[in-house]
């Protein structure tokens, strides 16, 4: 900083800021934190470590960090309203931000203003200038309570640790006390409000950056000890739950937002705190590791994280889901590191594995321009031979406490997600998300090859939110942000979730429609090449039409439509049967300046229906001829019930019944030979060699006892389950189950060996 700007400073700052450039610097700390303040750089800039600064890109990326730098300090005009001229006070993030990207090219190397004094001096000098006017320690915390205590307290310190050599006692002491103002140790008193799972860990991020700024040993083993709340499974409310689901906002699901924060935050802690007295040891940070494979990887998809656990997020920018994808993989690539062999084996596969199949925002590409630590980590391991990218899985995961489901098959996949009285329909807060109402209504989303970037493109400003796929739904006119902020719209509904044996599954949502008389019973069959959607019950006196929207693609290709059959070119393929008039519309929808074609299909249930119902296959990437063939096989999956007491399938090829009873004992009635003495879920498959398996579920997760009842010749029960409470088998078999209530909705299978008991 030169000529006037210096002058200025000089003539705003005073005599403090005399006395703070002429303070003593810190004698050198040959104890814990010089490392720790290396080991911090190392982790968050990869250097030194994995990123080599004289290899392209980040030769090229280093000198473009320097630029940016060098125009930064050039345009520093300190004055009492900015420090920088575009930039006016208090500007919460937007200064802090270029104060530490200039720490990070004094910090990496190549960047030419590596360590260089003059920047150091401009940076230390910033930093007071702000803590002065704006981020002081007797300021009024104004507007969102989390600018002030994590997203510039961290800025600021990240930014003191980088340059501590040009950062004076005077200088850190005022930060740190503008910091103990706003981000007191009291504030980890409690583990409660906005101080759980990822706010948390953000909490203890600041803390740590403020121990390591200041020298503090009582804070860092503060920092460390006040992440141990965040570990243990909840039943309700935020954090990780048994089931895979991660809650913040005590309704949301959120591991693409909240949940993406907490992995990375703890990710960077686990490995700047390794080796130190400060090390996480807490047994039951074990969650973490395990919430990697059973609560992040289920939702990312070739590298994008489903929009369904994003929140009011999904409509902050075009390509957000790959964005998060990428905060996630990064966040894996650097849990692996000082994760166990075998799941640094599994998850560098993993990685790599979404890294190869995400075409549409190449991750390595992409993280060129926005992480240069993670670009060297995931490159490492895209140049590595021996890891294995790995394929996307199979199979079918249900998490009842997030209300959500996800379903693979080789080519293509599926998500549903759905509102509980858990769970919220959609959240808002902050001016986004205010048109996200029938997000829970059953949206179900789907992917087939080559359709990676369907929700990212632009999605969701342009597309109709009164017909988001999937849904049934009241087009009642609703305000912009219906329904309470953060999450506080959740409905009455208890009967939410599913059952499912691993390879298929049955999943049911009792639906309340979102300030509105709507009620239905929506339920999905999700099978090997198809999702077979059922709906009944629905009645509704809002005194407009219903719909149930079969599906609404960001797309301009061929739609067709026959008998009882619909196919739109490069996606896949529809089976309406007959006595259902599909309604159809191709558009064009114009938001935020951009345009987007769509191609809709719905089923009008009419003004105020009552007891009005649907049914429609899905088949993700089929062919016309495919599609046709299905619609011309009606037997290929027989539909048994379809009501509001129950609502159940067959698929003879598959060996497969599934029932979801919305009401058991006399109410439920016997479906397909299958009763059930309360309300459940049930799926039963003849695996054709001469054994079965039964799934059962509690999705309202209230009983005490279960029992279900298959009308088919059983010899003996193979395998059990801890909640099998009796068993018996003959000509036909009848299963107890005790102890539901407690088990989270969760699904249990029994594999049991067909035909008569022997004499």
């Amino acid at each position: 900083m030169n000529g006037p700007s210096r002058r200025l400073f000089l003539q705003l700052g005073g005599l403090a800021a005399v006395a703070a450039a002429c303070a003593p610097r810190r004698p050198a700390d040959t104890g814990t934190f010089t490392p720790l303040r290396r080991r911090w750089r190392e982790v968050t800039l990869g250097y030194p470590g994995t990123l080599d600064p004289e290899r392209e890109p980040y030769r090229t990326r280093l000198a473009r960090l320097g630029a940016e730098a060098a125009r930064h300090r050039d345009a520093m005009a300190p004055g009492r309203r900015s420090l920088w001229p575009d930039l006016p006070f208090p500007s919460l993030d937007a200064t802090p931000a270029r104060l530490r990207a200039m720490a990070r090219a004094y910090a990496l190397p190549g960047t030419g203003l590596t360590a260089e004094p003059g920047l150091g001096t401009a940076i230390a000098e910033g930093i007071e200038h702000y803590v002065r006017h704006v981020y002081a320690a007797d300021a009024e915390q104004t507007g969102n309570w989390w600018d002030w205590q994590i997203g510039t307290p961290r800025a600021l310190l990240d930014t003191a640790v980088l340059a501590a050599p040009h950062v004076t006692d005077t200088q850190v002491s005022a930060l740190c006390a503008a910091v103990d103002a706003f981000v007191p140790e009291s504030r980890l008193d409690d583990y409660e409000g906005n101080s759980t799972g990822a706010n948390r860990v953000d909490l203890c991020t600041v803390t740590l950056l403020r121990a390591i700024a200041g020298g503090d040993t009582d804070r860092a083993a503060l920092a460390a000890s006040a992440l141990s709340p965040v570990f243990p499974y909840v039943t309700e409310g935020d954090g990780f739950h048994r089931d895979g689901s991660f809650i913040q906002h005590g309704s949301v699901p959120y591991q693409g937002g909240y949940g993406a924060v907490l992995l990375t935050g703890l990710a960077t802690l686990f490995a700047v705190l390794r080796g130190t007295p400060w090390e996480i040891t807490d047994p039951a940070a074990r969650t973490v590791l395990d919430a990697v494979d059973g609560a992040f990887a289920p939702f990312v998809h070739d590298g994008a994280c489903m929009d369904l656990v994003r929140g009011r997020g999904v409509g902050r920018q075009s390509y957000g889901d790959h964005r998060r994808g990428r905060e996630i993989a990064a966040a894996v690539l650097l849990l692996a590191e000082t994760a166990p062999d075998a799941e640094r084996a599994r998850w560098r596969a993993m990685v790599k594995g979404w890294a190869v199949r995400d075409t549409a925002r190449p991750m390595l590409r992409t993280a060129e321009g926005s992480d240069l630590a993670f670009h060297a980590r995931l490159s490492a391991v895209l140049d590595d031979a021996t890891v294995p990218a790995a394929a996307e899985p199979t199979g079918r995961r249900l998490f009842p406490m997030s209300a959500r489901a996800v379903h693979r098959r080789p080519g293509w996949c599926a998500a549903v997600s759905m509102a509980s009285s858990r769970v919220a329909h959609y959240e808002h807060g902050n001016g986004e998300n205010l048109r996200g109402w029938h997000t829970g209504s059953g949206m179900l989303y789907w992917w087939a090859r080559g359709l990676g970037d369907h929700y990212s493109d632009a999605f969701w400003p342009t597309v109709d939110p009164y017909r988001l796929p999937g849904t049934t739904v009241s087009t009642l006119l609703l305000p912009d942000g219906a329904g309470g902020a953060w999450g506080d719209t959740r409905p009455p509904a208890e009967w939410v979730g599913g059952a499912t044996d691993g390879v298929f599954a049955t999943v049911g949502q009792h639906l309340f429609g979102l300030e509105s008389t709507l009620e239905a019973f929506k339920s999905w069959f999700f099978l090997d090449d198809a999702v077979v959607c059922l709906g009944a019950g629905i009645t509704c006196r809002d005194g407009v039409p219903v719909e149930t929207v079969v599906d609404n693609r960001r797309t301009g290709a061929r739609l067709t439509v026959a008998t009882g059959w619909a196919h739109l070119d490069g996606h896949g393929g529809y089976v309406v049967p007959a006595g259902q008039p599909l309604r159809t519309l191709r558009e064009d929808r114009t938001a935020a300046g951009v345009t987007r074609a769509y191609a809709t299909l719905w089923l009008d249930h009419g003004v105020d229906p009552d007891a009005a119902a649907y049914v429609y296959h899905l088949m993700p990437g089929a062919g016309p001829a495919e599609t046709a063939a299905r619609a011309a096989d009606p037997g290929w999956a027989s539909v048994l019930a379809n009501t509001s007491a129950q609502q159940g399938i067959e698929v003879p090829s598959l060996g497969v019944t599934a029932v979801n009873f919305w009401a058991g004992g006399r109410a439920g009635g016997g479906v397909g030979g299958l009763t059930a003495s309360d309300p459940c879920a049930v799926l039963v498959r003849d695996l054709g060699d001469g054994t079965a398996t039964v799934t059962v579920a509690d999705p309202r997760c209230a009983l005490d006892g279960l029992t279900v009842t298959w009308d088919r010749p059983v010899a003996a029960v193979t395998r059990g389950h801890p909640l099998l409470d009796r068993a018996e088998t003959g000509a036909r078999l009848t299963l107890t189950f005790a102890g539901t209530a407690g088990h989270e909705g969760a699904s249990c299978t029994v594999t049991v060996r067909l035909g008569a008991a022997a004499a």
